[in-house]
């Protein structure tokens, strides 16, 4: 198998394994925060174990040494993981993930302030076409049943802030950011401990919360070894299924009919990214076809 091959198999699994997080957090009966302490304190420890197990502590301490871009990446990580869980359980899946989709916008806005890197009319027009969808989903959020402004607009801080933390990892690219990520989540569910009340999950709920912190762990996993082996196009284009899919879940599952303005406002917002993440694509096979001829 070559590497393109194994990286495309790897990510699409991972991509996969996420899927159903947000119905995880709809599945489990316990408050926001409680979902959030569990979810992370669980997914941060066995990431930490499996990382200790296999390498020791030194992918540990060369997060740590990175400096702020670490410490803004664990931030935006931690964060986002919390945030995630209280958007999902405050507006409808749907919403969250076509949302959430608007993350690479964030991370080509911040890349242009703090890494100086130029807008192309391509990232202009996906910026044009995004926008308006966004504005759909959140206008149908009075209409929609399970929908709220507050919910989407927490949601979109989820895109800013793993956007930032994406930005930040990019200014230390020789430093793996995987240990940082256990270690955000960890940092996170102690944080939101006092706010939360872990020992009032029902048993009856542990097997949802053990299979929800075991898909955070695989996917986590797999889509930090994945997108090495491929291009940024392939990874957007993969990962925009799991926005397709996780409303398509919900709905089969729960029941939650993600509304007219959620499915045209999110169509239009995946649409643009297809056609951006395509284009870029093609011009990335473009340019190996003619360094090959040459």
């Amino acid at each position: 198998m070559s590497d393109q091959a194994k990286g495309l198999l790897i990510t699409l699994f991972g991509v996969l394994f996420v899927v159903p997080d947000s119905l995880f957090v709809r599945l489990i009966a316990a408050d926001a925060l409680t979902i959030a302490f569990w979810r992370l304190l669980l997914a941060g420890g066995l990431s930490a174990l499996w990382i200790l197990l296999t390498a020791g502590t030194d992918p540990f301490r060369a997060v740590l040494r990175s400096g702020r871009y670490g410490v803004i990446y664990m931030i935006g990580v931690g964060a986002s993981g919390v945030l995630f869980v209280v958007a999902v359980s405050l507006t409808s899946v749907a919403n969250v993930v076509f949302i959430i989709a608007s993350l690479p916008i964030f991370a080509s806005i911040l890349s242009r302030v703090f890494l100086s890197e130029p807008f192309g009319v391509r990232t202009w027009l996906t910026i044009a076409a995004v926008v308006p969808g966004l504005a759909i989903i959140a206008y149908g959020s009075g209409e929609t049943q399970n929908a709220s402004l507050t919910g989407d607009l927490l949601a979109l801080s989820v895109s800013a802030l793993f956007a930032a933390a994406l930005t930040a990892a990019r200014r230390v690219r020789n430093v793996s950011m995987v240990p940082g990520v256990a270690m955000a989540y960890i940092l996170a569910a102690c944080l939101i401990a006092p706010f939360a009340d872990p020992l009032s999950m029902p048993l009856d709920q542990a097997p949802l919360v053990l299979g929800h912190a075991g898909v955070i762990l695989a996917s986590s996993v797999l889509l930090a070894i994945g997108p090495r082996f491929i291009t940024s196009a392939e990874v957007g284009l993969l990962v925009l299924l799991e926005t397709v899919l996780a409303p398509l879940l919900a709905w089969a599952v729960v029941g939650e009919n993600p509304g007219a303005y959620a499915l045209l406002g999110g169509g239009i917002v995946i649409g643009a990214l297809v056609v951006s993440n395509l284009v870029l694509l093609l011009r990335q096979f473009n340019g190996r076809t003619t360094r090959q001829r040459v």
